[in-house]
């Protein structure tokens, strides 16, 4: 972890042809430059490798095809533990081959098995069909059967009104989705207006749409019909709601034959199914053996050829040039990359060629596993300017440390530092995993957070003397009270033989039991939130001067850093000093006289003193002059660089000896807005073309918004660490609740029974621990932390406005794996 973002220089690189795929893929696995785009203006269709990019997307295609099969088949594709190297452009053409080989044997395959599939799945259903419509008939009764005919009964003493007109006895049958029936059988009343019977059972078997992948139930229908004329409108209404129709055999004994042919067919057929799935088996595992290299390397390849896509051609030269943003302490590595790339083909060797920029370089912050979560939180807000001061080597303390004082209980920190702790020791099997759960991959990406934010609670936890709500007796109280006293009476020091004296470490245990303990606590949280948050503020105005020195901006630290500096600290912080100083001066037998200190800090503002005895000698004198201190502060801050500008503008004396000309009142006005360049920057010539405009209104608009949000912020912002008190005591009253309301009732049973009953309501109690004070009260504790962070203290210093450095890595860029979710 560095205090500031590294320094960072523009270079050209001049790639050889023949060795510049080689060259960028050295740059990719070393991961040290970031590319910029010579072509803007250049249209992604129209650049120079834009074929091979369509091949690398075509088998992207193919290697997605390749492993949602993969996936079906339930075949796991081992990962190599060494990412495989971009393959040579000679063998791309190679692989093309090969993926589009088996991407038709796969495909040939599958086809096969789904009509081998329809096809069974159509013998099933016909299966189904004989079967049930053979209830049917013998349910109706034998009339259906062999029904009698004109020619069979010519006196027509059996035959109806429609088989006296000519009309035939026919017969449809087949199966319909379960949710369709009643919707079918009103369609065929209302169409056919009553001359047909419909018979439906439900299968007992569920049966796949091989379309949808579905498991659905079906239901066998045997419709019988008068007529061709209706027997036509009966075949379309089959077709409008999809039905499977079968034919249907005309006696039992056609009806047995079907069955023992189907039966054969469906055997072979799942003879055939079982062969052909053990062969696609067989291609997909031996495929799956070579999926991750595969997609490694077509991820490579595409994105080495997007990298040359951003190239410029020298037709001179005949080389490509390419710029990029380096680090300056890796440039020798660059030279390194570009001297490997190219001994592999034997050519003219690349080299590198470092360039001056005026354009403000990408911000770079070297991290590992431990910071690089920190280091998240400070960039959610804004990545930092470019060489400016991180604020992420003091998060590391700071963010846990405010955390644990909102959170501050011993058992519940121990519980959350062990769960981090389990996180950090099997970190490596957890990435293997890859685990689609978005809150769980936000928790592990934080675990070195957690735990730190664990072990800073069990600390403030030992602190408060909170554990679960109950407090340790460790080294004794130090008050001699009865506790049946502690009912009655408030613990007061001023009581004679009562208080013995302090605690050695943090709040005596007979606290949770006093009347008078929340008044203790409310006092003790608040002035400590008080002075952690004065601290926490001066520490980031501090940091605001290694800013100024770093870019040799001097003035701000005379015009901007002392004025917010005194105004912090001659209020606020005189506030602390007072409240230590009672803390010091003040003991057991005279607390009841000790004075007030909000009335104090009240009177320091309105300058009187009124009947208040004073905390210490000469108190009114020193409280007049850092009021005039801070007030005198106001004007400097406000008006004094306005006034610098100004003077430089109209050419003041000592211009020499700043370096600064007339030429240079635009870049200042500038600077003042976005503050990016220093004075050492600008021009120390004087220029020939004439000064352009100062508006003087303009810049002391922007310094009067600075001023007021300062002055008005350091109010505010101390306010603001009271959340420190609000929630420690928010937390400790939860944990207090909820342990009488849950576990002491378990507590309350002194049988032998009470054991049993003892261990539903631990189970209770622990569920309601970890989901409302762990996950609930902790994820508060944390965005409250988080707001401190950003708004009390890195608007000091920080101004988070710069861009990432993101380098031309592979280990950087997601796999297919990842974007479509397949494994």
């Amino acid at each position: 972890m560095v205090f500031r973002s590294e320094e960072m220089c523009l270079a050209q690189l001049f790639l050889q042809s023949g060795s510049e795929y080689d060259c960028i893929s050295e740059l990719g696995e070393m991961g040290l430059v970031e590319f910029r785009d010579l072509n803007p203006s250049v249209s992604s269709f129209q650049r120079r490798f834009v074929s091979e990019i369509k091949r690398c997307e075509e088998m992207e295609r193919i290697l997605g095809y390749l492993l949602r099969e993969i996936r079906k088949a339930s075949i796991a594709v081992p990962e190599e533990e060494a990412s495989p190297a971009a393959p040579p452009p000679k063998a791309v053409l190679e692989i093309m081959e090969q993926l589009q080989r088996l991407e038709m044997e796969l495909s040939e395959v599958a086809r096969n098995k789904e009509k081998l599939q329809r096809n069974r799945l159509e013998l099933t259903e016909y299966t189904h069909m004989l079967r049930i419509t053979r209830t049917f008939i013998h349910t109706l009764g034998p009339q259906y059967e062999e029904f009698p005919t004109l020619e069979t009964d010519p006196a027509g003493t059996g035959c109806t009104g429609m088989q006296r007109l000519g009309a035939k006895l026919g017969f449809v049958s087949g199966l319909i989705h379960r949710g369709k029936v009643e919707a079918f059988e009103r369609m065929l009343w209302r169409v056919c207006k009553g001359y047909t019977i419909l018979s439906y059972t439900e299968v007992d078997e569920s049966l796949a749409d091989l379309d949808t992948g579905e498991i659905n139930k079906s239901v066998v229908f045997l419709i019988s019909f008068w007529g061709d004329q209706i027997g036509q409108k009966v075949q379309k209404i089959c077709d409008c709601y999809h039905c499977h129709l079968y034919p249907h055999p005309e006696n039992d004994e056609e009806r047995a034959d079907v069955m023992d042919s189907l039966r054969t067919r469906i055997q072979d057929l799942n003879n055939v199914l079982h062969r052909t799935e053990d062969y696609l088996r067989q291609v997909l595992q031996k495929s799956s053996e070579s999926a991750f290299s595969w997609v490694v390397q077509v991820k490579k390849m595409k994105a080495i050829y997007h990298i040359l896509n951003l190239c410029s051609f020298d037709v001179t030269n005949k080389c490509l040039i390419a710029e990029v943003w380096c680090p300056v302490s890796d440039l020798a590595n660059l030279r390194g990359a570009l001297e490997e790339g190219s001994v592999r083909e034997a050519t003219v060797p690349s080299f590198v060629n470092r360039i001056p920029s005026n354009d403000t370089p990408p911000t770079m912050l070297r991290t590992n596993k431990f910071t690089c979560g920190f280091q998240s939180i400070v960039e959610a807000y804004g990545v930092g300017d470019y060489r400016e001061a991180s604020p992420a080597p003091y998060t590391i303390i700071t963010f846990p440390f405010l955390f644990a004082v909102m959170f501050g209980d011993l058992g519940h920190g121990l519980v959350m530092t062990l769960f981090a702790l389990w996180m950090v020791l099997t970190e490596k099997n957890q990435k293997k995993k890859r685990s689609d759960n978005e809150i769980w991959n936000t928790f592990f990406a934080g675990r070195y957070i957690i735990l730190l934010m664990g072990l800073f609670s069990v600390y403030t936890g030992l602190i408060y003397n909170d554990c679960f709500s109950k407090s340790l007796n460790i080294f004794g109280s130090g008050w001699s009270v009865k506790t049946q006293m502690l009912i009655l009476l408030t613990l007061d020091p001023n009581i004679s033989g009562v208080f013995i004296g302090p605690y050695p470490f943090g709040i005596d245990p007979i606290w949770n039991m006093a009347v008078n303990r929340l008044s203790f606590l409310n006092s003790y949280k608040m002035k400590m939130s008080v002075i952690i948050g004065v601290v926490h503020m001066t520490f980031g105005v501090v940091l605001s001067v290694f800013n100024h020195l770093h870019f040799r901006q001097r003035y701000n630290v005379y015009l901007v850093f002392l004025p917010e500096l005194l105004f912090l600290l001659c209020l606020f912080g005189y506030l602390v000093f007072m409240i230590l100083y009672k803390w010091l001066a003040f003991g057991a037998p005279d607390s009841r006289t000790a004075p007030s200190i909000l009335i104090h800090f009240i009177n320091m503002f309105l300058m009187q003193d009124a009947d208040v005895s004073p905390l210490y000698p000469g108190q009114v004198g020193l409280q007049v002059f850092l009021v005039c201190v801070a007030v005198m502060s106001v004007p400097v801050l406000l008006l004094g660089k306005p006034l610098f500008f100004y003077w430089l503008y109209r050419g003041g004396k000592g211009l020499r000896r700043h370096r600064v000309s007339l030429r240079c009142v635009q870049p200042l006005i500038s600077y003042l807005l976005n503050e990016e360049e220093g004075i050492e920057e600008l021009p120390s010539r004087e220029a020939a073309a004439t000064p352009k405009q100062f508006d003087f209104a303009d810049v002391i608009l922007h310094q009067s918004i600075h001023t007021i949000e300062y002055c008005l912020g350091c109010i505010s912002n101390t306010a603001s660490y009271l959340r420190l008190w609000a929630l420690s005591l928010a937390h400790a009253q939860l944990s207090e609740v909820l342990w009488g309301m849950v576990l002491r009732l378990g507590l309350r049973f002194t049988s032998k029974l009470g054991v049993i009953a003892l261990v539903p309501v631990f189970g209770l109690f622990a569920t309601l621990t970890v989901s409302i004070l762990l996950v609930m009260e902790g994820l508060s504790a944390f965005l409250h932390a988080l707001r401190l962070h950003w708004v009390e203290f890195q608007n000091k210093f920080y101004r988070g406005t710069g861009v990432k450095f993101i380098p031309f890595d592979f280990s950087l860029m997601p796999s297919i794996f990842e974007q479509d979710g397949l494994m």
